[in-house]
């Protein structure tokens, strides 16, 4: 296969998924748009945690909350558990890996918050160990997964699960089902003028 063949396929396959995200998942990620407006709403914060690449979505989340998406408001409370060096390697260190989410959701969350966990095979130890704790001290819980969900899905009081196998594919539609919630918050906490 050459390049441009390969790349027509990526597309292809891309295209599919964001096809079956629209036909398959409209409802759910509504209704987690409306877990997390509902949430920001209460005056409480949304807490968002994830590996590798999901670390990266989680910041993005983050920062689009804090910062802004299309237009200027009011920050919004979120924090990426993903940032802070010195916490993940200190916990990850005293603790253990499994912990360096776990340990801040304990420090931070409070009942009413949501937290968001990212994971594309929904099975990994620190995000399990996040939720438990999230469940523990009364948060609500949001994940989004791909494949079959993982073992997060069923701690979940809503998960979100991208149906493809490969990670670069379950990423770009958490990062699509990320940037419609982004907009769907501004839209409705922060209407346009008309």
């Amino acid at each position: 296969m050459n390049e441009l063949d390969f790349i027509e396929k990526q597309l292809q396959e891309s295209e599919a998924l964001f096809a079956t995200l629209r036909n398959e998942l409209g409802a759910a990620i509504q209704q987690g748009a409306g877990m997390i407006i509902d949430a920001l709403r209460r005056g409480k914060k949304i807490l968002i945690c994830g590996n590798g690449g999901s670390a990266a979505d989680a910041q993005h989340f983050a920062a689009e909350l804090v910062g802004r998406l299309q237009r200027d408001r009011t920050p919004l409370p979120a924090i990426a558990l993903t940032t802070d060096t010195s916490i993940l390697t200190a916990v990850g260190n005293d603790y253990g890996f499994d912990k360096i989410f776990r340990r801040q959701v304990e420090a931070w969350g409070e009942a009413g918050d949501l937290l968001l966990a990212i994971s594309t095979s929904g099975n990994s130890p620190n995000i399990l160990e996040a939720i438990a704790a999230a469940r523990q001290l009364g948060l609500q819980v949001l994940t989004l997964a791909g494949r079959d969900g993982g073992a997060m899905s069923a701690c979940a009081d809503l998960a979100l699960v991208v149906p493809a196998r490969t990670s670069q594919h379950i990423q770009e539609g958490h990062i699509g089902i990320i940037h419609i919630w982004c907009a769907l918050v501004e839209d409705t906490l922060f209407p346009p003028a008309s």
